[in-house]
């Protein structure tokens, strides 16, 4: 437990890390913010001293990890003509089941207020899907100018199929569904073979490497 009137470093990270785990362990009724700050290790009223409740603190709990993961596929465009297509688009597509899950985004579903604060963080341009989409289609028509995605493959579709199968994970898994990871993998493989995403495809720079 950590001493009172010492700052603890990170600490919005430290709760949300903590709120993931009470939910991955006990499912969203056990989520309260006696449990998040007890799994934290950290005083009782740490969570209301930086959230004015639950309800904000599980809709910033969801903005951060869709913000978390629109950062990375921003890093997307970077890794054209590297590992192959489908593998780079299952990364991001993983990265945004696992930061922010089928439990953390159902939570807000359950929590009118929380849901409304996260619609309108998203509205007003907090990073969420449209950006990650956006992304991802500023990706392959990298690799679409690599030479290793078909001259005619519809860039802005295929980040919309991406990006929406996701959602759509997100907002209906639940216990005892099949595996999300496995879906989407098996999606992206067929989307990049349509497109014509060819894993074998060298680009100049690895040709001379």
């Amino acid at each position: 437990m950590s001493p009172r009137g010492v700052a603890i470093p990170d600490v919005r990270e430290r709760l949300f890390a903590a709120a993931e785990r009470v939910l991955a362990r006990e499912g969203p009724a056990a989520l309260t913010g006696r449990a998040i700050t007890g799994e934290a290790g950290c005083a009782k009223g740490l969570l209301h001293a930086h959230f004015t409740g639950l309800d904000e603190f599980v809709a910033e709990l969801v903005l951060d990890r869709f913000a978390r993961t629109a950062r990375q596929a921003g890093e997307l465009a970077g890794r054209a003509g590297r590992a192959t297509v489908a593998e780079n688009l299952v990364t991001v597509a993983l990265a945004l089941l696992t930061s922010a899950g089928p439990t953390v985004a159902g939570l807000a579903l359950t929590r009118p207020a929380a849901a409304t604060r996260v619609r309108q963080a998203l509205e007003a341009g907090a990073p969420g899907f449209t950006a990650i989409q956006d992304s991802i289609n500023a990706y392959l028509g990298a690799e679409q100018r690599l030479g290793r995605l078909a001259d005619d493959a519809d860039t802005t579709s295929l980040a919309l199929a991406v990006v929406g199968t996701v959602h759509h994970l997100l907002m209906t898994s639940w216990a005892g569904a099949p595996d999300p990871r496995d879906q989407v993998e098996r999606l992206v493989a067929l989307l990049a073979g349509a497109a014509g995403a060819d894993p074998n495809r060298t680009t100049a720079a690895q040709e001379l490497s």
